[in-house]
């Protein structure tokens, strides 16, 4: 119930107005959104972190606003060190106009990212832009074989395409719950967690590269496990989590070797982004209320 509530929440007009307007709720946004981007990625990278940046911002209305997006996305690049990730939404790069704009665009950011070393992940956004998000993907990965994409483990037919993708060498695919809402998709928390193991014994056992976006600790114990029985060391997967949840976590899990990738958002369009993150994990819902009360 509080899950959809956050999530009708990030729609909403009206309280994304109150919640924006909180002199407090700067402190809330700083824990989870980055400020300065580059000194934030400076910092995760020398406590050995590798790091995946989203400029937040979803739709755009026309072609000048996507090509606007892709400026920004440039020049990003520009501020990250080798090895590095951009996670990129489609719709930010024009997917609802035209899915042929959305290829060209982030074709354009793969051609830059691959002279600096970096990757390019395509992230999942609502249900009705999933098979624009696949499409685009398979093309993209004609001429850039390092291209990620992400597949949500709460949606129908979630294991069938990371079985496709298990079949290609060295394919990055990042799997995670979902943190939107979709008809025919679980809802009940156990139900996507299944779903989510089941997904991941698939991808450990294929050919590609296994991106585990979870904070749960039983599924990073149960992701490590399935490295293990796969034969896969750390170079062989890596685990991804975001930028202000369970920090402690990912410095453990670095310190024993293990690819540890920070998911660090950034931007003026934090809002849908900070409501989704709440949906996810609802305990986090206690912090942000505190803050806005004034209580540290």
């Amino acid at each position: 119930m509080l899950r959809q509530v956050l999530l009708a929440a990030s729609r909403s007009d009206r309280v994304e107005r109150v919640v924006s307007t909180s002199p407090l709720t700067r402190d809330v946004v700083s824990r989870y959104v980055a400020g300065d981007v580059a000194a934030v990625v400076a910092d995760l990278t020398r406590e050995g972190l590798l790091v995946t940046v989203d400029h937040l911002g979803e739709e755009v209305g026309d072609r000048a606003q996507a090509e606007g997006a892709v400026r920004e996305y440039l020049a990003l690049l520009a501020l990250l060190p080798e090895g590095a990730d951009v996670s990129v939404k489609l719709t930010a790069l024009g997917l609802r106009l035209s899915e042929q704009l959305a290829l060209d665009n982030a074709a354009t950011i793969c051609e830059r990212a691959a002279e600096r070393g970096i990757t390019l992940t395509l992230d999942a956004e609502e249900h009705d832009t999933i098979g624009g998000l696949h499409s685009v993907h398979a093309t993209l990965l004609k001429e850039h074989a390092s291209v990620g994409v992400v597949v949500q483990s709460y949606l129908p037919g979630a294991l069938e395409r990371c079985a496709r993708l298990a079949e290609a060498e060295g394919a990055r695919v990042r799997l995670c719950k979902g943190a939107y809402t979709a008809p025919g998709a679980l809802t009940a928390p156990a139900d996507i967690d299944r779903a989510y193991v089941r997904c991941l014994k698939v991808l450990m056992a294929g050919s590609g590269y296994p991106m585990v976006a979870t904070h749960d600790p039983r599924l990073v114990e149960i992701a490590s496990a399935l490295a293990v029985l796969h034969g896969r060391d750390h170079s062989g997967f890596e685990f991804q989590m975001l930028y202000g949840v369970r920090p402690a976590e990912q410095e453990r899990l670095a310190r024993l070797g293990a690819q540890m990738r920070v998911y660090v958002p950034y931007g003026a369009d934090w809002y849908p982004y900070l409501m989704r993150r709440l949906a996810e994990r609802p305990r986090n819902l206690t912090f942000f209320l505190r803050s806005l009360a004034g209580r540290r």
